[in-house]
């Protein structure tokens, strides 16, 4: 049974920057399309980026563009979220998936990531991310 596990939260000041991991166990994430989603207290949990196993696009929500960075790292099974430049807009807690269904980027991180969906095969537990000064 595969698993993923989220690191690499914590404190930051506004203008600081963070690398969040998705660490997979069990299963081999270069065969998964990859979600990065957020969700703030009070607000609905939102794709931040995504990145496809189909077509290897990328996409990112217009709140983050130019500053989060998507990206695979096959010889550790992981896949990171470089966040630069962050607001306290970005504070929340960041959660990564996984499926095995192909799509593109942007059609992925429009897919919810509640446990209700079955377009997700895995999802980690999440990562608080606090900007604040």
């Amino acid at each position: 049974q595969g698993q993923l596990v989220e690191s690499g939260g914590g404190l930051v000041q506004p203008g600081g920057s963070l690398r969040l991991s998705c660490a997979a166990s069990g299963v081999t994430l270069d065969y998964y399309g990859i979600g990065w989603f957020r969700q703030a207290p009070g607000k609905e949990r939102r794709g931040v980026s995504c990145i496809s196993s189909a077509d290897g696009t990328t996409y990112y929500d217009d709140a983050v563009k130019g500053r989060f960075t998507i990206s695979r790292d096959s010889a550790k099974n992981t896949v990171y979220l470089q966040m630069n430049d962050l607001k306290p807009d970005d504070s929340a807690i960041y959660y990564c998936a996984a499926t095995e269904t192909l799509a593109t980027g942007q059609a992925m991180c429009a897919r919810p990531i509640e446990p209700s969906s079955l377009f997700w095969d895995y999802r980690g537990q999440g990562t608080r991310v606090t900007v604040s000064s």
